[in-house]
């Protein structure tokens, strides 16, 4: 089975979110059990020359697009035993940002085009059996086999499986980038091609076209087809339920391994008083009372409204005012968010450090010096801080949405079964009376062992995800044969 991955980022290369941690753990897992995996990005200025350095050069391509002819180099390069390629054009992605530019359509339409033409180009030494795309900077890929590509005989067997990340961005643009980028005509102006209230959808086209949808949690696949989460797809989505399916992320648990984190001062496998230094030496960099008793609160995350920021901000005055805890915030994001906790960090200084920054190793140090972690998202497709969380033995405390439901567990002090704490509803209280109830067991220290008992024996890795996408794909191709 050969594999094409194609996304807008990747671990270790360029990262601005989870796609990126996706795309750097999956292919290394589905290679490990067999499968031939390639990966396929844009060639981003924001690159390290590390990276650029060991890339080599494979083929030069033109790339029509309306009234345009764009160059396009592909460069390629082995990294963990998975081969990247580039797109290289430095008009599109010679720039100091991933996304936000105005001309996002434009540089996103040359990139999937690239990839198809990339394909071409290889005909003679790989071809893949599958397209795997990731999110809407690769959404028209589908929708190129079925008009473009549709009587080439090399692209005649290739099947195709889009990957929804977070349904809520979705590439919508003007209906004029139907005729000046795509050549293509008012025929996908409707419900089931592109049409999307007036304008084009990049997603949209996706799931009319792949062959088959996954999303990255099973709660998150029903979820999307409500209107409450679905974004105005959920229509398109409830069609086409029988080709849609959740299939949970896993970490790199390698690369976030407590026991050999270059980031930790103390390196610890299943040790809690180990993993209390680690509190302890925080406490002291930030500024914080040093005490392995307090109970510290981990929160990493980007600071917007989608992860409960306005929860938090309902009731961490009257959390930090009457509880004797620790709060470690690591993360940036919308100016009020940002504004919120550094007032908070102001009247509590004892109780709050409110970090407004990126900081790889500063996460990997919340992470491992936190008892618990706070993740109160209104939705999160899968999320992967409460992941790794449970990989550094820091219990999750989270609201039951997506793949926060499916990966971590309620405790129950009756039964000792379950790996956090959870609640339902998006309300700030609830959230309030479910992490005074983690405080309380905290502070009983034989049902707290139990419960990181529990949480030892819930690590998720890539492995059993791989495997059920290599089942998937197996699925496509043998429909496939069925219908021949």
């Amino acid at each position: 089975m050969k594999v094409l991955m194609v996304g807008s980022e990747c671990t270790p290369f360029i990262k601005s979110g989870g796609l990126a941690d996706v795309l750097g753990s999956l292919p290394q897992a589905l290679q490990e059990q067999g499968t031939d995996v390639r990966v396929v990005l844009p060639k981003y200025e924001e690159m390290k020359d590390e990276w650029k350095e060991q890339l080599m050069h494979l083929d030069e391509l033109n790339i029509q697009m309306g009234w345009r002819n764009q160059y396009a180099g592909i460069e390629y390069m082995e990294h963990n035993g998975v081969i990247f390629y580039f797109i290289d054009n430095e008009y599109y992605f010679k720039r100091s940002n991933l996304y936000g530019y105005g001309d996002e359509a434009e540089r996103f339409v040359f990139f999937n085009r690239a990839v198809m033409e990339m394909i071409r180009a290889l005909e003679m030494e790989w071809i893949p059996d599958v397209i795997h795309c990731h999110d809407w900077q690769s959404g028209l890929i589908p929708v190129l086999l079925h008009t473009h590509y549709e009587s080439d005989e090399l692209f005649q067997g290739i099947k195709t499986v889009f990957t929804i990340h977070n349904l809520k961005y979705q590439g919508i643009f003007p209906q004029s980038v139907l005729h000046d980028l795509l050549d293509l005509d008012e025929g996908m102006m409707v419900e089931d091609g592109m049409e999307f209230f007036g304008d084009i959808n990049f997603m949209k086209g996706a799931l009319n076209y792949a062959d088959t949808i996954t999303t990255v949690s099973e709660t998150y696949a029903k979820e999307i087809q409500t209107p409450y989460y679905g974004e105005n797809l959920d229509g398109v989505l409830r069609k086409r339920a029988d080709q849609l399916v959740g299939i949970v992320n896993g970490i790199n648990d390698k690369d976030y391994n407590p026991m050999r984190d270059e980031a930790l001062e103390f390196p610890y496998r299943s040790s809690l008083t180990k993993k209390r230094q680690n509190k302890m030496w925080l406490q002291e960099q930030l500024g914080l009372p040093v005490n392995k008793d307090v109970p510290m609160i981990g929160i990493v995350s980007r600071l917007v409204e989608q992860k409960g920021f306005d929860l938090i901000g309902r009731v961490i005055d009257e959390l930090l005012h009457e509880e004797d805890i620790q709060i470690v915030l690591l993360g940036t994001g919308e100016y009020q968010y940002e504004q919120m906790l550094q007032w908070a960090q102001d009247r509590h200084p004892t109780k709050m450090s409110a970090n407004i920054q990126f900081s790889e190793s500063l996460s990997r140090q919340v992470y491992a010096a936190s008892d618990l972690f706070l993740m109160p998202s209104r939705f999160e497709p899968c999320g992967i801080g409460q992941l790794i969380a449970l990989r550094y033995l820091t219990v999750p405390i989270v609201r039951e949405t997506g793949g926060l439901a499916d990966t971590v567990h309620a405790f129950n002090e009756n039964t000792e079964e379950g790996n956090g704490f959870t609640f339902t509803n998006y309300n700030a209280h609830d959230m309030l009376f479910t992490i005074r109830r983690a405080l309380e067991i905290f502070q009983d220290t034989p049902t707290w062992q139990q419960l990181v008992k529990n949480i030892i024996k819930s690590q998720f890795s890539w492995k059993y995800s791989a495997s059920q996408y290599i089942d998937l794909y197996n699925s496509i191709r043998v429909y496939e044969s069925m219908e021949k």
